[in-house]
């Protein structure tokens, strides 16, 4: 009875090599669902005091650390206790104006260096309906229409990232070979579409989201139901690029 079952299990592996190679559809994937969060949306800052002294104790944590030198390497240079200093680049402490010339002189900086993150401008980019940006992507050519709906290039968090309102028309193809660097998320908002994810498939209808590593082959896959719209939005590091 058991090498029976052994060969079974065996007939059954040939047929399904034998149905992948003529060219079966792969089932569609079920849903993944992922309940960890690490950071809190709700959470603020004290006062306008506070966030300049974690603007200043984080430039001289990283100017320190890009010289590849410890807190006490620093303490020993500026004549600062290892105590004071810890302090300073937790932000628990505002240093005075000796103490920072003293740093700036240790880590070989300007002064104002110190103040780059709290001078900062944060960015904000509002467009009204209709009034996105069409804009030509490697999908383009087969029918995908991309309207970009904001982009902000320089910011504090070293990420970029592009949200475009997708259409798909009877005038447009299967694509299914988009592959770039960064993370991507799409939000179905009409119609049906099957999306491929490496080697996994996803109906998705209106409501459905869909959150994947980008550097994986991905697209549509079957347009089951026109028009479809989507939203994508993409996420990459700066320096890296997205098709």
């Amino acid at each position: 009875m058991a090498g029976g079952g052994q060969g079974a299990n065996k007939d059954n592996g040939q047929q399904t090599a034998a149905a992948a190679a003529a060219g079966t559809r792969i089932p569609l994937a079920p849903p993944q669902r992922q309940t960890t969060l690490h950071q809190d949306p709700h959470a603020i800052r004290d006062t306008r005091e506070k966030v300049l002294e974690v603007a200043i104790g984080h430039e001289v944590r990283a100017f320190r650390k890009k010289l590849g030198i410890t807190v006490a390497d620093l303490a020993a240079t500026t004549n600062i206790s290892l105590g004071m200093l810890s302090k300073i680049e937790n932000g628990i402490t505002s240093p005075s104006l000796t103490t920072l010339q003293a740093l700036s002189r240790a880590l070989g900086v300007p002064l104002t260096a110190f103040f780059r993150r709290f001078e900062e401008e944060r960015n904000a980019v509002f467009v009204k309906a209709g009034e996105g940006v069409d804009v030509e992507r490697r999908g383009t050519r087969a029918g995908h229409q991309y309207n970009l709906l904001g982009y902000i290039g320089s910011n504090t968090a070293g990420v970029l990232v592009e949200p475009y309102l997708i259409t798909l028309t009877e005038n447009s193809d299967v694509f299914p070979t988009f592959q770039h660097d960064g993370m991507e998320f799409l939000y179905m908002l009409e119609g049906e579409v099957v999306y491929r994810h490496g080697a996994n498939l996803y109906r998705m209808l209106p409501g459905d989201s869909l959150f994947f590593d980008a550097d994986a082959p991905h697209g549509p896959d079957e347009l089951t139901r026109l028009p479809i719209r989507y939203l994508s939005i993409i996420s990459y590091r700066k320096g890296s690029g997205s098709e």
